[in-house]
């Protein structure tokens, strides 16, 4: 039995063309879309891609862009072919295209869901990411006079600006690292040769945050330096003055931005998939609506179309079946091509007579 066998006449055959070849357009205008969201989120992974530490998480706006042309280029092609199955002449050259095209929109879907899905979980990959890159462009904040490093100080500036956010996880992280350049150490100061002699590394390390991780809504100045000490400042306490410094890491930060944009992307891409699979269908029953037709001649009468041609069950048995066959059939030629290499090793035996 046929699975979803829908009675056609000409009229309904018209309609049902007329419908998928502006829904063809629409998908068209989706595919679009996609592109687009990919190309923006691509620009936007671009911008701080100094602070990323792979290029891992471009696959996301990579596949959209790709789906984007894709779905331009397959829904086109099926556009015209709706448009010419009003003519049944010219629909007569798509007949033997039909198959292979609604075999290929197929696995095309099937792709569009999995790039839908892969927007929802790129969540732990793009953490670890950011985490990595986070860290080694603090590291590299004071190197402002290291060729190839020296743009970081501002990018790491501008991040915790744009983003109201302090250090990879926290301001503490700052404490950990030194974030000032030794160009700008007075190394005859006491204060500044008992800090490198008090760590293991010789770093300059104090409990003082960059500028940009001051809040300007702040109602006291900002207190950048000796942000744990609240007897270095009047009416103070660091772990109550919630105002002071950005608590957010910019870790947390940008992973809230991405995500939120990428768990949008999906949502829209998921949408285009639906609408991908309603097409599919739709050219499915026109193509066998058409091909069901008893007497070519006479376009107005009825005919009959479906989306498999027996039961989804029995549909399933034959494939397998079919790849049985095929999977013997191979067998059977590797058992032969065996037998005859054996039996050209074989030396023919020689009989002398005396």
């Amino acid at each position: 039995m046929a699975l979803l066998k829908v009675k056609f006449n000409q009229k309904k055959r018209v309609k049902l063309a007329q419908g998928l070849w502006l829904m063809n357009w629409f998908s068209v205008f989706a595919g679009i879309l996609v592109f687009s969201m990919g190309l923006f989120l691509k620009i936007e992974l671009r911008k701080r891609s100094e602070v990323m530490d792979n290029s891992e998480s471009h696959f996301v706006p990579n596949s959209l862009i790709l789906m984007g042309i894709l779905s331009c280029a397959f829904n086109g092609f099926a556009g015209k072919i709706c448009y010419d199955s009003l003519d049944p002449a010219k629909f007569a050259k798509w007949k033997p295209l039909l198959k292979p095209y609604l075999a290929l929109c197929f696995f095309f879907n099937i792709l569009i869901f999995f790039v839908a899905l892969i927007c929802f979980l790129m969540r732990g990959s793009l953490e670890s990411t950011l985490a990595q890159g986070l860290k080694n462009g603090m590291k590299f904040y004071r190197d402002t006079d290291t060729p190839g490093r020296c743009f970081m100080k501002k990018t790491i500036d501008m991040l915790q600006i744009e983003f109201k956010c302090c250090g990879n996880n926290g301001f503490k992280d700052w404490f950990e690292i030194q974030w000032i350049s030794n160009r700008y150490l007075d190394f005859s100061s006491k204060e500044v040769k008992d800090r490198i002699k008090s760590n293991v590394d010789g770093r300059y390390l104090v409990d003082g945050v960059p500028f940009s991780c001051c809040n300007p809504s702040s109602p006291r100045p900002c207190i950048q330096y000796q942000v744990t000490n609240n007897s270095a400042h009047y009416s103070y306490d660091y772990q109550t003055e919630e105002l002071n410094l950005w608590r957010r890491g910019c870790r947390e930060a940008l992973l809230h931005y991405y995500s939120s944009m990428m768990s949008s992307m999906g949502a829209v891409v998921l949408l285009v998939w639906l609408f991908e699979t309603a097409v599919m269908v739709g050219l499915r029953l026109l193509h066998t609506s058409l091909e069901s037709i008893a007497n070519p001649e006479d376009p107005e009468c009825e005919s009959e179309g479906w989306i498999l041609e027996n039961s989804l069950k029995d549909t399933l048995k034959s494939a397998l079946e079919n790849l049985k066959k095929i999977g013997k059939f191979n067998q059977v030629e590797a058992d032969g091509e065996g037998a005859e290499g054996e039996e050209g090793g074989k030396t023919p035996a020689i009989t002398t007579v005396s």
